[in-house]
């Protein structure tokens, strides 16, 4: 039973910095990021400064939605962003190599006449 706990304490130490690197790696939105999405919204017909709005979630989520359509306006009008991964150039079309291999006519085996 000892050795049973023993193996169940060494995995979970061993399994914890792996579920710390599972985390979001998604850094906090900067004050200046914040900051242009209320903008994007107060654009969008937003109005922040409404107290005691009936519609709240509503009106915030319509013009969410009327921020994401904008986005992705843009973004399919944008030509698109070259590779900077390091990994070489995007590959388009196909490629061959070599041929089909055909078995030779006599086959004998390796040790024939040993």
């Amino acid at each position: 039973m000892k050795s049973l706990i023993k193996a169940v304490a060494i995995a979970i130490v061993l399994a914890a910095p792996v579920a710390s690197f599972a985390q979001s790696s998604q850094e906090p939105a900067t004050r200046a990021q914040v900051r242009n999405e209320l903008i994007q919204l107060e654009q969008a017909g937003y109005n922040p400064f409404v107290t005691n709005d009936p519609t709240y979630p509503a009106d915030v989520q319509a013009a969410e939605g009327r921020v994401q359509a904008q986005n992705a306006a843009v973004a399919q009008t944008q030509q698109p962003v070259a590779d900077t991964s390091g990994y070489g150039a995007p590959t388009s079309g196909s490629s061959q190599s070599g041929a089909v291999l055909r078995p030779s006519k006599n086959p004998k085996s390796v040790y024939f006449g040993n």
